[in-house]
């Protein structure tokens, strides 16, 4: 079976499709598509016509990995793809790598460790540039290891554990203290938590910029309206009604992301709905329609585009460079270096 009948039966379709197509050498139809200018005129013709007629598309990293370049790409490492602020981040990336001739490729871990490390253990294997990672848990090894391998590595929202890495945070700590002192001084007392699992850095910070508001303000955190490991939003409605159905429940709650957030509205918005009282909410990240809910709402902004800029731009700097522990032309590399995007708050209906 030749290649052009290979190509018919449903794979896809090769140089050496496109040669017999054109009846030349697979030599001279890579010729023709590296633009070399001594293939004649009418050769060329024939070849570009049958690459077009067969769909053919060059493998460019197979091509840049033979010209001792790399693959063009850049691995994004995320932990939820249906949380809005992923989608942010990777806008944010995209627009700075796509200035450098490069791709950006996502890939989704689940909050599962193991699942990030053999994604990040194929993105390696596939020679990208470098990786943007968003890490799931505080074993980051195999993060480490691919650093070790020459891949430089920026970290987003958590920092390197470890090992020496480039990072961008939000002011996680800053952002949690600020709405739960807000919340505070409109008269709340019982404050509830919901954060995400304790392994992450961004619940773990957020937890205790909350407790540091609390402490300011002469209360103590009450382990009992605590509430951790909520990823989703029906898990975080059902801890909130927990919390609500107490016997001395919250008359405010602060969240740590949007995810549990728009849970907490949900429970609150029931509790209403039931003749309960009204409960303030406050969370960390701003979110689409949130004016839209119609209950008083405190939120902690902050550019996520940002974010995924700035670890696209410290990436460039560190490819530019030469990579991780090199110099390049007698110029040291730059230390690792950690860029901080800073928090505001924002009020919906007013607040309470």
């Amino acid at each position: 079976m030749d290649g052009t009948e290979q190509h018919r039966r449903g794979g896809q379709p090769t140089l050496r499709d496109v040669a017999e197509r054109a009846g030349v050498s697979a030599m001279t139809a890579s010729r023709v598509l590296r633009d070399d200018p001594q293939v004649l005129p009418a050769t060329r013709e024939r070849v570009r016509a049958a690459a077009a007629a067969l769909g053919y598309r060059p493998n460019e990293v197979a091509r840049s990995l033979r010209l001792g370049r790399g693959s063009g790409l850049v691995g994004l490492v995320v932990t939820n793809l249906a949380n809005p602020f992923y989608s942010r981040l990777a806008l944010g990336v995209d627009s700075v790598v796509v200035k450098d001739g490069l791709k950006t490729v996502i890939g989704n871990t689940g909050q599962d460790p193991h699942a990030e490390r053999e994604l990040v253990a194929d993105l390696v294997a596939r020679r990208v540039d470098g990786i943007i990672a968003v890490p799931a848990g505080a074993d980051q090894r195999h993060l480490a290891a691919a650093v070790a391998e020459g891949v430089p590595v920026v970290l987003a929202s958590r920092p390197p554990e470890g090992f020496a890495a480039d990072c961008v945070l939000v002011d996680d700590f800053g952002g949690a203290h600020d709405a739960t002192a807000r919340l505070v001084r409109r008269g709340h007392r019982r404050i509830g938590f919901l954060g995400s699992p304790p392994a992450v850095h961004t619940g773990t910070e957020r937890l205790r910029g909350y407790a540091a508001a609390l402490s300011a303000a002469g209360l103590a955190v009450d382990d009992r309206l605590v509430r951790q490991g909520q990823t989703e939003p029906h898990e975080a409605t059902r801890a909130a009604a927990d919390l609500l159905a107490l016997r001395e429940p919250p008359t405010a709650l602060f969240c740590s992301n949007n995810r549990n957030t728009i849970g907490a509205f949900r429970a609150i918005r029931a509790l209403r709905s039931s003749g309960g009282p009204d409960v303030a909410l406050a969370g960390f990240d701003d979110f689409e329609l949130a004016d839209a809910l119609g209950l008083p709402l405190t939120l902690v902004a902050y550019d996520s585009d940002e974010l995924g800029r700035a670890a696209a731009r410290l990436l460039a700097t560190r490819l530019n460079a030469g990579g991780p522990g090199t110099a390049t032309r007698g110029r040291p590399v730059p230390p690792p270096r950690q860029v901080v995007v800073s928090t505001s708050l924002v009020e919906y209906e007013g607040g309470r």
